[in-house]
């Protein structure tokens, strides 16, 4: 049974944790962060690391909310 793919962000998610997968030339590639924008069909993830991801919302092939990080071992 194969996966199903969906776009379930909105603009209404800018604040929350998303995870995404796009089309890019080379295949597909993933972010997961904090949806910090979502202007002109440019969303902009923040990811852990601090970087900012633009992707375009035609680029999309699945998105959606996730919870929220758990905290990591040794980390406050």
């Amino acid at each position: 049974m194969a996966a199903r793919l969906v776009v379930k962000v909105t603009s209404a998610d800018i604040g929350a944790r998303i995870t995404t997968r796009r089309r890019v030339p080379e295949g597909f590639r993933d972010a997961v962060g904090i949806l910090e924008s979502w202007d002109d069909g440019v969303l902009k993830v923040r990811k852990r690391d601090g970087t900012l991801v633009e992707i375009s919302e035609e680029s999309l092939v699945a998105a959606k909310a996730v919870p929220a990080a758990p905290p990591r071992p040794g980390r406050k």
